[in-house]
């Protein structure tokens, strides 16, 4: 699988990382493509979800958390720099092969580094009852972008306080609240999340492809289109 890197270090919103999925999808041929990024403090909402039911907007404005919406279902998140998000492109239209396959990748580098975890049907990552990652996908013509939150660490009070799942969805997963439902990689990993990152391009990664200055100003004008809803323009 090739590695999609970027040529300047300088750091990116989460909307850029969006449209850099949406890019490589669109403009490289490879098979398999995949790269990681760490973002400031954001929350992330499905392409269905109503941002107003999910995302408690008061606290992020209050706390410069950033919103975006994704083009991908699925639930609501908040990612920081203290976790790492995955992202996954490959060729073909079969989506629940290539969203197991990106599910296995995420098993494979958790049991190398000697963690027990499991899929569930609803295509989050556990470790014991606690949920470690979070997946989610979409797809464009011939071509599948599957994306990750892999928590390796977070600021605990803004993942509690800017996400705000209703009492019923609580309810039927069986839990009191989202603290009870989630874990650290730090805890079970002798690894910083420097070498974290590493170790999972070590693992999946076999070649690499730089992005160029043009193709980072082609997904900046892409990255434009995740920063026009109306809703997030709104409350920003």
């Amino acid at each position: 699988m090739k590695y999609i890197s970027l040529s300047t270090n300088e750091e990116r919103r989460l909307s850029f990382y969006l449209a850099m999925e949406e890019y490589v999808a669109r403009h490289f041929q490879d098979d398999d493509m995949f790269f990681m990024w760490r973002v400031a403090p954001s929350v992330i909402f499905g392409r269905n979800q109503v941002m107003q039911n999910e995302v408690n907007m008061d606290y992020c404005r209050a706390h410069h958390i950033h919103i975006y919406r994704r083009k991908s279902g699925g639930g609501c998140v908040y990612a920081d720099r203290d976790n790492l998000m995955l992202s996954f492109i490959t060729s073909g239209d079969n989506v629940p092969f290539n969203y197991h396959r990106f599910m296995e990748m995420i098993l494979l580098v958790l049991r190398k580094l000697g963690i027990q975890a499991t899929s569930t049907q609803h295509n989050d990552v556990m470790i014991g009852d606690r949920k470690v990652s979070g997946t989610a996908f979409y797809q464009l013509p011939g071509r599948c972008v599957a994306h990750a939150t892999l928590l390796y660490d977070t600021n605990m009070d803004h993942m509690l306080n800017a996400i705000t799942p209703s009492a019923d969805k609580l309810q039927k997963k069986g839990i009191a609240s989202v603290r009870q439902r989630i874990t650290l990689l730090k805890d079970y990993t002798s690894l910083t999340a420097n070498e974290l990152f590493d170790f999972i391009k070590a693992t999946l990664c076999s070649e690499e492809s730089c992005l160029s200055l043009e193709d980072i100003s082609r997904i900046e004008q892409i990255e434009e289109g995740y920063l026009r809803d109306e809703f997030i323009n709104r409350i920003l």
